[in-house]
């Protein structure tokens, strides 16, 4: 590589997304999509049901192939990755689903050292050791050999995130957090959100309606409807946007530019 390029690569954004474009049919799902975040940075992407928020995480994580575009991350496009070279990329992403997504039939600990023993050669001391140091973090010590239908729905969330977490990922995905938790337990995720970031310096990508979370968490937000990010910009900025769709999801008014 030459120095140049060396150089190119080390100037990139963390995440660099370029000209998105997912079709269904007809049907344009993300319309030449481009955002970048920055090492260590929370984005946040709102916007209504059905209009691509979901999609845009699945090719992120290589989960779904674009008609066409670039994604960037760590200076690497993954759309060029070979299948073995995008499972090693996979190894510095994490990932918290909409609903715990805890095995059942498994201990806390079996389930949140399931991705140590899948891609690492740790001893059992080493992950025992990670998994503990980990469920410190999100404040469920000593709950190792509970099983998942003995937490509370918050804590079942909160051992989802030690799980993305146990293999120390540079990037986090976070698809509605904080769905179906009361208001109290909705700040205890949103502080760890943060919590997370400043202790681990890891970037995050947070998907959400809540304009609660997002305002607690986002470094920048974006607003996504049409295809396409009508409105990006820093807490402030997106709170006291001008924006006209922004404006009406903001305030949950029917009426507007906005179409049901």
């Amino acid at each position: 590589m030459e120095r140049s390029e060396k150089k190119e690569k080390n100037d990139m954004p963390f995440l660099d997304i370029r000209n998105l474009l997912v079709k269904r049919g007809t049907r344009t799902i993300l319309n030449r999509v481009n955002i970048t975040l920055e090492k260590g940075e929370t984005l946040v992407v709102m916007g209504l049901s059905g209009m691509g928020k979901s999609t845009l995480i699945k090719c992120i994580v290589g989960l779904l192939v674009p008609d066409d575009g670039e994604i960037y991350i760590d200076g690497k496009q993954i759309l060029r990755l070979k299948y073995h070279e995008l499972n090693e990329l996979r190894k510095k992403l994490g990932m918290v689903f909409q609903s715990p997504a805890l095995f059942d039939s498994l201990t806390i600990l079996e389930n949140v050292a399931f991705g140590l023993r899948e891609h690492t050669k740790l001893s059992e001391e080493e992950i025992r050791r990670e998994v503990a140091e980990k469920l410190a973090i999100v404040d469920l010590a000593g709950t190792e050999n509970m099983f998942p239908s003995q937490l509370s729905g918050g804590m079942q969330k909160r051992a989802s995130i030690a799980r993305a977490v146990v293999t120390n990922p540079e990037l986090i995905l976070y698809d509605e957090p904080t769905s179906g938790l009361d208001p109290v337990m909705s700040s205890v995720i949103n502080n760890l959100v943060n919590s997370l970031k400043k202790t681990f310096n890891v970037t995050s990508i947070v998907v959400t309606h809540d304009l609660t979370s997002a305002y607690a968490i986002g470094d920048k937000i974006a607003f996504l409807h049409g295809g396409d990010f009508v409105d990006v910009g820093n807490v402030e900025a997106f709170r006291n946007s001008k924006n006209p769709m922004t404006r009406q999801f903001i305030e949950g008014n029917p009426e507007g530019p906005i179409k049901m």
